[in-house]
C-alpha cells in the first residue's frame, strides 16, 4: 500500500483514466457554447438541486453527477477558466484549484466546526444555499413577506435558513432603477438572493451576493439600473494570491464582473436573506429602494466603474512589464552578490601573495591563558630594580611619612591642670 502523500504507478494509471471518461462541461450541463453566464447558472442549479446528496442519499451515481455537475460550473462561471478550457480543454485546467462550495447544511458538527476553523485561519470557504431552502422555494413552500419601497426592516435570520420579501414596483419605478441593500451591524456572513417567479408559482433562484465586509458591518446589495452594473467577486483566485503576493494585486480586479441582470420589469419581485453562518444567527437590516431619486449617484457609478474597466485592462499590461523588470531586478542582484564573494576572495588571495614575501617563519600566537598568566607577575624586589626606579620609590616613601606628620599630632592630656 503506497504511503500517504504518495501515489503508486496503478494510482495516476487510474487518475488517467478518470480525466479521460470526464464529459465537456457543457454537456455536463446541458447548455451550448454560446450560453450566457445566467443560463449556465441556472442550469446548474436546476442539476445540483436534482442530484443533491440531501435527495439521493443511498444513490452513488446521483453523488457522482452531483460531483460532476458541481465540476463543470467551476469551470463554465469562471471567465479565465472557461477561455482557457475552450481553448486546450482540460489539461489547461489545473483541477487542484477548483473551489467546492460546501451546503452546511449537510455537514456534520465536526465537519462545520474544522470548516469555521479554516475560515478564522483566512482559508477562503465558498458556501452555496442549502438544498432544502432551494427546494422549498421550488416547490412554492415559503413564506413570502411584503415589503415596501423605502421600508427599512430589522431581522434576524437563523443559520442555514432564508426570510422570503416580496416588492411589487410600478412600469416608472422600473425605468427608474431599482435598488436592495442589506446590511449586518454584527458582521454576520449571508446571502442576498433574487428569485424569478416560474410558471408553477415556485421559485427559482437567479442571482447570489455574498455578503463582504465593509468598515464595521458586513453588506450585499443588488443594483437594477438599466445598464450593466458589475459585481466584484472576492473568492476569485484566492489559491494563486496565497502562493504569490504580488498575483493578488495584480488579479485583484479579475472579479470584477458584470451582472446577470441590469434591470427588471413592472411587477412583483423577490428578495430572501439566506443566513451564512457557521454556528448562530444572522442579524440584518434590509432596504430596497427606486432609484429615481439618486440620479446622480447612477452617473457617478457608471463612470466610477468604466474606470475600474479601464484599470483593470492598464494593470495587465502593468503587469507583463513587471514581471521582466522583477526578473532582471533578481538576476542583477544574484550577480551582485556573486561579485561581491569573487572581489573578496581576490583580496584575499592578494594578501596571502604579499605576505609569502618573508624568510622569517610566521610568528606564532599564544593562547589567551597564557597571556593571562604572563600578565600577573610577581613584584619585583628592590636590588633587582633600576636605579632610577629605586631612587623614586625612596623619594615616594619619604615624602609619604612628611605628609603623615602634619595631622598626626601627638596630643597628651595634663590630668593636674583642671579643663
Amino acid at each position: 500500500m503506497p504511503a500517504h502523500g504518495f501515489s503508486s504507478k496503478g494510482d495516476k494509471d487510474k487518475n488517467e483514466a478518470a480525466k479521460v471518461k470526464r464529459r465537456d462541461p457543457y454537456e455536463s450541463l446541458g447548455v451550448s457554447r454560446n450560453s450566457t453566464d445566467q443560463e449556465i447558472k441556472s442550469a446548474y442549479r436546476k442539476m445540483a438541486l436534482k442530484y443533491h446528496p440531501d435527495k439521493n442519499a443511498n444513490d452513488p451515481k446521483a453523488a457522482d453527477m452531483f460531483k460532476e455537475v458541481t465540476f463543470s460550473y467551476n469551470i463554465l462561471s469562471d471567465p479565465d477558466k472557461r477561455r482557457q478550457y475552450d481553448t486546450a480543454g482540460f489539461e489547461a485546467i489545473e483541477s487542484e484549484s477548483q473551489d467546492l462550495e460546501l451546503d452546511l447544511s449537510s455537514l456534520g458538527t465536526v465537519n462545520t466546526m474544522f470548516a469555521a476553523l479554516f475560515s478564522k485561519l483566512g482559508v477562503p470557504i465558498k458556501t452555496t444555499v442549502s438544498a432544502t431552502v432551494l427546494e422549498e422555494a421550488l416547490n412554492g413552500a415559503v413564506t413570502v413577506h411584503p415589503l415596501q419601497l423605502g421600508q427599512s426592516l430589522l431581522k434576524k435570520v437563523e443559520k442555514q435558513c432564508a426570510h422570503f420579501y416580496s416588492v411589487t414596483i410600478t412600469e416608472q419605478e422600473a425605468q427608474a432603477g431599482l435598488v436592495c441593500r442589506v446590511q449586518s451591524p454584527d458582521k454576520s456572513k449571508f446571502k442576498l438572493l433574487y428569485f424569478e417567479q416560474e410558471e408553477n408559482g415556485g421559485l427559482s433562484l437567479a442571482l447570489q451576493e455574498d455578503s463582504t465586509k465593509t468598515g464595521k458591518v458586513t453588506s450585499a446589495g443588488m443594483y437594477f439600473l438599466g445598464f450593466p452594473v458589475y459585481r466584484l467577486d472576492q473568492a476569485v483566485n484566492t489559491v494563486a494570491a496565497a502562493k504569490d503576493p504580488d498575483t493578488a494585486f495584480f488579479k485583484k480586479l479579475d472579479g470584477f464582473q458584470p451582472c446577470e441582470i441590469s434591470e427588471l420589469k413592472a411587477g412583483t419581485h423577490v428578495f430572501s436573506i439566506y443566513g451564512d453562518n457557521f454556528f448562530k444567527s444572522a442579524s440584518y437590516t434590509i432596504e430596497v429602494l427606486c432609484a429615481a431619486p439618486f440620479s446622480e449617484e447612477k452617473e457617478k457609478l457608471r463612470a466610477v466603474e468604466a474606470q475600474i474597466l479601464t484599470k483593470r485592462v492598464e494593470l495587465s499590461k502593468f503587469e507583463t512589464e513587471y514581471r521582466e523588470v522583477l526578473a532582471q531586478f533578481t538576476e542583477m542582484t544574484s550577480r551582485y552578490a556573486q561579485e561581491m564573494q569573487a572581489i573578496d576572495e581576490l583580496l584575499k588571495q592578494r594578501n596571502a601573495i604579499h605576505a609569502s614575501y618573508s624568510t622569517t617563519p610566521p610568528l606564532k600566537r599564544s593562547s589567551s591563558g597564557s597571556k593571562s598568566r604572563g600578565s600577573f607577575k610577581e613584584p619585583k624586589t628592590e636590588e633587582e630594580l633600576p636605579a632610577s626606579q629605586t631612587n623614586r620609590k625612596k623619594y615616594w616613601t619619604k615624602d609619604r611619612l612628611k605628609k603623615k606628620k602634619w595631622y598626626n599630632i601627638h596630643l597628651k592630656a595634663d590630668k593636674t591642670k583642671p579643663c
